[in-house]
């Protein structure tokens, strides 16, 4: 059993003792401890909170319990039911909530579910928020509300309707463009809340053609939920069959997109990010943000174009930030991550479809032409196991002082650029662990640079 308590939110898998996995006290202990920081952080006795979810099944029990536990808050809470994390997020403003809690796995596998935690922008909590909240849940700095001062609950529907209509508003997102690409569109939902939103935001596209796979929302993945090529395989195959003009697969809450061509070959999840921000520099342009484990694809087009590319720590709590530092145009991270701060700060897989295929009709093109117009680069992702007495931070300043010669970013672990080619060095929290990303043009010079830092860290 796993609890993993981090600033994206409190995740783990279900069943166990408590404090060994996420258990009914678990999620008790940290939906009241989230309740008071909101309700100390707006300095009001009662809040509004929304919450919603993905269609894993643990969903309803856990939903069962958060909503008694901010009820118990003295918390009035919106409940949009089977739901996504973007639109949870959009529904927050729209209810002029003063939070919000999504409850979701993500793509984890369905033993798995978490509590994705949200101020009352809609954005995810800051690292020292989420800190606070372990530090009141651990010492149980909390405290219910009398009788008659208990939180209500009401249904709220129309979520995913009034999400899609903001994306139908951006400027962007041209419906008539795609209507008369009369484009054949193959989905894969994988069994979650995708197969409801993914349907209807198609059809206001004006997608005619429309080829749902796993699209019933039961929590019943039929294959693993993390969108990765190596999961992909029956999309893939029957896009050809089909002769359909683009596949999108999203993972279960739907802010992860991924993206099969017209030949059943991936366009590859880090080139989601790419293609979008192409499509918005060709048209306004900015500056854009990724992570430092992305592609360079995108500082490459960025600068091509004349504005300015960033790189964040890991995490989508740092990339909102520094697209806010940077006033970004456009961000997100090389998941499949689409940010796009003209809807809202955070990952979207519904708009980076919307923007996508507007981007392909105006383009007239495949999407294997689309993506064969990009740098091509291949990431290669390796670990280094180590012994539990051994110093990592040691390490990496050993490491550091050898390409002291290199540019190099220490605002996430260590990452050593090589010209274009780079190494990200990034320590485990929890176990003795250095993970490695490398990227060059090929997965053979990518692994070679992985290799060569893996043997200076033999080394040393």
């Amino acid at each position: 059993m796993t609890l993993i308590k981090s600033i994206s939110g409190i995740r783990g898998t279900i069943g166990g003792v408590p404090g060994d996995g996420l258990s009914p006290i678990d999620i008790v202990k940290f939906c009241s401890a989230y309740a008071h920081l909101i309700k100390q952080k707006y300095n009001k006795k009662t809040v509004d909170i929304v919450i919603g979810r993905d269609a894993r099944i643990s969903g309803e029990m856990v939903n069962n319990i958060v909503s008694g536990t901010l009820m118990s808050m003295g918390c009035k809470v919106l409940d949009v039911g089977l739901s996504s994390t973007p639109t949870v997020e959009m529904e927050v403003v729209a209810q002029n909530a003063d939070g919000g809690i999504i409850i979701t796995a993500s793509h984890n596998p369905k033993q798995w579910n978490a509590l994705k935690l949200l101020n009352g922008k809609g954005e995810f909590l800051s690292a020292k928020e989420g800190e606070e909240i372990l530090e009141i849940a651990e010492n149980q700095a909390y405290e219910y509300s009398e009788v008659t001062e208990i939180g209500t609950y009401t249904e709220v529907e129309g979520a995913f309707e009034r999400h899609i209509e903001k994306i139908l508003a951006l400027p962007l997102v041209d419906v008539e463009l795609i209507k008369q690409a009369k484009f054949s569109v193959i989905f894969d939902a994988v069994n979650s809340t995708g197969g409801l939103a993914l349907p209807l935001l198609l059809k206001a596209l004006g997608v005619d053609e429309i080829h749902p796979l796993y699209d019933t929302p039961n929590g019943e993945f039929p294959h693993n939920p993390e969108p990765l090529p190596e999961h992909l395989t029956e999309i893939s195959s029957k896009i050809v069959k089909l002769k359909a003009d683009v596949g999108f697969v999203v993972d279960p809450d739907v802010d992860r997109l991924a993206i099969v061509m017209e030949d059943g070959n991936m366009f590859g999840e880090e080139y989601t990010l790419v293609a979008v921000a192409d499509y918005i520099l060709k048209n306004g342009g900015g500056n854009t943000v990724s992570n430092l484990s992305s592609t360079g694809a995108l500082r490459d087009i960025t600068e091509d174009a004349g504005y300015e590319y960033k790189a964040s720590a890991v995490g989508e709590v740092n990339v909102v930030e520094m697209m806010k530092d940077t006033n970004a145009v456009i961000g997100g991270e090389g998941n499949g991550g689409i940010i796009y701060p003209e809807l809202h700060y955070g990952r979207d897989a519904l708009v980076g479809i919307a923007l996508f295929l507007t981007h392909l009709a105006k383009e007239k093109s495949t999407c294997s032409q689309l993506r064969a117009k990009y740098p091509n680069y291949v990431i290669s992702k390796n670990k280094i196991e180590l012994n539990a007495d051994t110093n990592i931070d040691k390490i990496l300043k050993s490491v550091k002082e050898k390409y002291s010669q290199n540019p190099i970013n220490e605002i996430d672990g260590l990452k050593i650029e090589f010209g274009k080619d780079w190494v990200h060095l990034r320590k485990s929290n929890t176990e003795p662990i250095i993970r490695i990303y490398s990227e060059s043009t090929s997965a053979e010079k990518a692994n070679d640079l992985a290799l060569k830092i893996m043997d200076d860290i033999k080394n040393i």
